[in-house]
């Protein structure tokens, strides 16, 4: 007999399909839960995004249908679905194209900070608006980004936790020991930092402050896990004044760094649910964050915030906790407890499924 879990009512299934533009981790990761979720409750997904996140994420492990983010592709998919959600703008714009002149709801996860100034600000501010009135919802992880939707012209905005989950299997015994002796940190702090070399990851502020830690016996060293075009810059920077940190490149082994690290840093422009700062609040690792956009909300008192920007408040923090071994363990304790708090990957999956239903009818009896 099918294990398959069959609708209610003998209703035929829902069919979603669930769209990644840039597949950033976060938003892979997200739709790899809800994917799991969705598929468990009978939905049928297809998942249209860049070939690369199939490999990384297993999207078709998860029970949906993979297919790659060509324009062509998308289009084939969208045509038999009840349902399309995208994820952040590039895949909203992608799917609002793919989706003119069909009747076919549209939800989008909206992932849009504030915007930047000059011409590439002012071509977010279109994108962002044509997405928002195209959207039959919007769903915003933080409340600004709902005010923002609001802003943009969404018809309705609603706030819906993004919830990651938990990094998969438990770190070895030893490996950290393992990481830092392959990074050159036994006998010296380390200090974490996660995300793509963007502007927006505030990386310049972070180099100000390690600036200062040069004159610490034994100085802290910074390793920056991630990719992305500021590589070249940073790299010039780190050698020219001789900083005390290590460009990581792409790295598969994030929760093993953050397990071998002190403190962990996250020093963005905006974020709405960082996955760095879920994954470290669950590990118990003490976590030094901008106090920007969702970030107070997700981490409550389980993390120290500073002002984005100010490298000053910045290296006192990590200064701070390095000095003070029992505020890191006070926030290693606290860390799981916030985390506790965050919805569930179930909590989301219905919240989801809700809004499909309401916008297909099928919730109604």
């Amino acid at each position: 007999m099918s294990s398959t879990p069959v609708p209610p009512y003998g209703r035929a299934a829902l069919r979603t399909v669930q769209v990644l533009g840039g597949g950033s981790a976060g938003s892979s990761a997200h739709v790899r839960s809800l994917t799991t979720g969705l598929a468990a409750r009978g939905v049928r997904v297809t998942v249209c995004a860049p070939v690369r996140t199939e490999g990384e994420f297993d999207f078709t492990g998860a029970g949906a249908r993979f297919t790659p983010a060509a324009v062509s592709a998308l289009r084939s998919a969208c045509a038999g679905a009840d349902v399309v959600h995208a994820h952040g703008l590039q895949a909203g714009v992608r799917a609002a194209l793919a989706l003119h002149g069909r009747r076919v709801p549209l939800v989008v996860t909206w992932q849009a900070g504030p915007a930047v100034e000059g011409p590439l600000g002012q071509l977010t501010r279109l994108l962002e608006r044509r997405v928002a009135r195209a959207a039959s919802v919007v769903l915003g992880a933080s409340s600004d980004q709902v005010d923002l939707a609001r802003l943009r012209g969404a018809r309705d905005a609603r706030l819906a936790a993004v919830t990651v989950p938990p990094a998969r299997g438990a770190v070895a015994r030893g490996k950290e020991s393992k990481i830092r002796a392959e990074l050159g940190a036994m006998g010296r702090p380390m200090v974490v930092a996660v995300g793509s070399l963007v502007p927006r990851r505030g990386y310049q502020v972070l180099l100000d402050a390690a600036r200062n830690w040069r004159g610490l016996d034994p100085a802290p060293l910074l390793v920056i896990a991630g990719e992305g075009p500021q590589r070249p810059l940073l790299e010039r920077r780190i050698e020219a004044e001789g900083l005390p940190v290590m460009l990581l490149g792409r790295r598969e082994d994030v929760p093993e760094l953050l397990a071998a690290a002190d403190v962990a840093v996250l020093t963005s422009r905006w974020e709405a649910r960082s996955l760095l700062a879920q994954e470290a609040l669950r590990s118990g690792v003490p976590l030094v964050a901008t106090a920007v956009g969702g970030v107070p909300d997700l981490v409550g008192d389980a993390a120290v915030l500073v002002p984005y920007g100010d490298a000053a408040a910045l290296d006192g923090a990590v200064t701070g906790l390095l000095a003070d071994p029992g505020h890191r363990t006070r926030l290693s304790v606290a860390g799981p407890a916030q985390a506790a708090t965050w919805p569930s990957e179930d909590d989301t999956v219905a919240q989801v499924l809700a809004v499909y239903d309401e916008l297909t009818e099928r919730g109604r009896i």
